[in-house]
């Protein structure tokens, strides 16, 4: 791995730098969190912004759009607008982490010229309908069929926490083709408009308050066969370029942010006197040492990403299962911080983020199947029977 930025990369830190301090300060106000209308509006206006600017898919090949930058370059890019507080990907977070960079590896020019610009304009916001009430952790399992009838698929039955299904134009949807074939085979990856007859969007409220995840209902949707990226019944496979994506990259800017949430928090323990406390400084000294060598690991990780020809390897599974872990922890201390009184002030910093922190050990796979990812596929230990 190497730690060292080259010339040309230390270049292109200034050049955004210097972009980001020229834009920022004349963004308008965010909207409030719970108006995803005004979010969707909000996060596609940045992003046509950073297209215009040549930042959007930076790191996407060229023939897919993007720019074809290097691993590095986008980490810096992640870390320079992360330190910067540019906005975050928002509505945008599937279709330019998850499904725009699964079309651009697995796609045909055809999809990829009908799909790609427009997420990175930011005209076209995508949902994921992967989990199912009943295949959560056990994505395998998916029950949602999708029978073949003529250049259409049919497709009958239901997702829940779809992403962003509320605002979506498109959703990356995983269904079941061969419903006689092993569980892990059987299963295409589809994309599916979401204007189609027969779709039924329920928003589902998390803990902060917030509804960015929904139920949704397939009622005989109809399909084009042509929307299909990669073969029928080869789903499985492609799911898994979908979740490397997901584990590998979609995180480092909140590597970034939590590093500035524990500078904050050591800050405000100096306020209010808590940081005479020697077991919370040892707490808070234990965590910044964890995000430092998360931060080491995400290196690696690009660094190997590199060699693979940009394709995110199963280090992401790594990465996810302690980040989840530290970033849990990271709220635990702020509650510590902010004290009895303030620890559950929706209006006070860092308690949304601290309920939002509850969830990290279940999104994008729970931390259970990341320690068998790890187990099989990285230490060569023999599947649990």
């Amino acid at each position: 791995m190497d730690l060292v930025y080259t010339e040309a990369e230390e270049e292109f830190r200034r050049r955004l730098r210097e972009w980001l301090a020229a834009v920022l300060p004349g963004l308008p106000a965010k909207p409030p969190p719970d108006d995803w209308p005004a979010r969707r509006a909000y996060d596609s206006a940045w992003q046509r912004m950073l297209y215009e600017a040549g930042y959007a898919g930076l790191h996407w090949p060229v023939d897919a759009g993007g720019q074809g930058a290097t691993p590095t370059q986008h980490l810096i890019y992640l870390e320079e607008t992360e330190k910067a507080g540019a906005p975050y990907v928002g509505a945008n977070f599937v279709g330019l982490l998850h499904a725009g960079p699964t079309i651009a590896a697995e796609g045909t020019a055809e999809q990829r010229a009908r799909w790609l610009p427009p997420v990175l304009r930011g005209d076209a916001i995508w949902c994921q309908g992967f989990s199912e009430p009943d295949a959560g952790s056990d994505l395998a399992a998916l029950r949602t069929r999708a029978v073949r009838d003529g250049d259409d698929y049919v497709i009958s039955g239901s997702k829940i926490w779809t992403s962003h299904a509320e605002v979506a134009d498109w959703c990356e949807l995983l269904v079941r083709t061969d419903p006689d074939a092993p569980k892990h085979r059987g299963i295409s990856w589809l994309a599916l408009p979401m204007d189609a007859p027969g779709i039924t969007v329920r928003p589902l409220r998390t803990l902060a308050g917030s509804a960015e995840f929904a139920e949704m209902f397939l009622d005989e949707v109809r399909v084009p066969v042509r929307n299909r990226v990669g073969a029928e019944n080869d789903g499985w496979r492609v799911t898994m370029v979908t979740l490397s994506f997901e584990r590998g990259t979609a995180f480092v800017g909140e590597v970034v942010a939590c590093r500035r949430t524990l500078d904050g928090l050591a800050d405000e323990a100096r306020r209010n006197g808590r940081w005479d406390d020697p077991v919370l400084r040892r707490r808070l000294g234990r965590l910044n040492a964890e995000f430092r060598a998360l931060w080491r690991l995400t290196q690696w990780n690009v660094a190997e990403s590199e060699r693979t020809g940009g394709v995110p390897g199963i280090g992401g599974s790594v990465f996810k299962l302690r980040y989840s872990g530290a970033r849990q922890e990271l709220y635990e201390a702020a509650a510590e911080v902010l004290g009895a009184a303030d620890a559950f002030d929706l209006d006070r910093e860092w308690v949304l983020d601290r309920l939002s922190s509850l969830s990290y050990t279940i999104a994008a796979g729970t931390s259970q199947i990341q320690r068998n990812i790890v187990a099989e596929r990285i230490l060569g230990l023999p599947k649990g029977r």
